[in-house]
């Protein structure tokens, strides 16, 4: 930063996350997040986390970033949207997440954090960090929250009031301080229950937190055991994700589509017929969901519950 330019380094960061296609950057203060303890706690007590045991394992280190970054000072939490007008266009084919049409997500936005951790560093040579997206035991919501980028709506997703909540949270945490955002204190979903309500299988709890072992999207993604038999019904042919809670969820009545070309789905994809989605091989269907994650990639069994 040159003599001249007044500006603080946090200015900037958020100016260059803006230029690398970020749509939201907050910035917040490392800390423990004791308050979160009970409620991850009782959660998997509970056991909503369904097979993921994982999440009940290490729990201090999912509530305090300094065990994945030693000398952790600062988060810096951005939010890119990967909403995209440009769907699935034949009728009664097996249903896709809008967030698995394009690229691998994680590897989109570590890409652009890295990016952004080399024009920190260009700045403030000090400076030490790493980039995370779904790739490590961080509590990314309530982190989205206390950089203020928005609110953890009823249905668990955080909502920003300008773009929705079709968006991917990113967070890059480095080892120095910063100027910090205020966590978002308020709540814009109201007496509004339309995402419980129209949850296929009532996931949904009361708190804002997911009941996983109903969950189309952990059921279909996550699990890899079969479908339960009394879910398959109401899948209403998703084979991968489920949208329907952000779907109805008022403030994405006005979402735009994203500005990042890797989101969009490949056109061979979007255009497959139900004839050909039930001749699809394993290896051609894992060949065009670029963007999921390699080891979930074969999903030829779960094409079984269409059939």
């Amino acid at each position: 930063m040159s003599a001249s330019d007044d500006r603080t380094l946090s200015s900037l960061i958020k100016e260059k996350a803006r230029n690398l296609g970020f749509d939201l950057c907050g910035i917040t203060a490392a800390r423990a997040l004791t308050e979160r303890e009970d409620i991850l706690k009782n959660w998997c007590s509970s056991g909503m986390n369904a097979g993921m045991t994982y999440l009940s394992r290490d729990m201090e280190k999912r509530l305090n970033p300094e065990f994945l970054v030693p000398g952790a000072r600062s988060l810096i939490v951005t939010g890119i949207n990967y909403y995209t007008e440009n769907q699935q266009t034949e009728p009664g084919v097996p249903v896709l997440s809008i967030y698995a049409y394009g690229e691998s997500y994680q590897e989109v936005i570590k890409r652009r954090l890295d990016e952004l951790l080399q024009f920190v560093r260009s700045v403030s040579p000090e400076a030490e960090g790493r980039a995370f997206s779904d790739t490590a035991p961080l509590l990314e919501k309530a982190w989205a929250v206390e950089a203020g980028i928005g609110w953890q709506g009823k249905h668990s997703v955080v909502i920003n009031k300008k773009i929705g909540s079709f968006f991917f949270i990113g967070i890059l945490i480095v080892n120095i301080e910063l100027d910090y955002d205020e966590p978002f204190s308020k709540d814009y979903c109201g007496n509004c229950r339309i995402c419980i309500e129209q949850c296929p299988t009532g996931a949904i709890n009361e708190d804002r937190t997911i009941d996983a072992r109903k969950c189309i999207a952990n059921l279909t993604i996550e699990n890899r055991g079969p479908v339960p038999e009394e879910i398959i019904p109401l899948l209403e042919g998703r084979i991968y994700g489920c949208d329907k809670c952000q779907e109805v969820c008022p403030w994405n009545c006005n979402a735009l589509p994203t500005k990042v070309p890797e989101f969009q789905i490949e056109e061979e994809l979007a255009g497959l017929t139900a004839v050909e989605w039930s001749n699809i091989s394993g290896e051609r269907f894992k060949n065009s969901l670029t963007g999921l994650r390699s080891e979930e990639k074969n999903m030829k069994p779960s094409l079984k519950i269409l059939h």
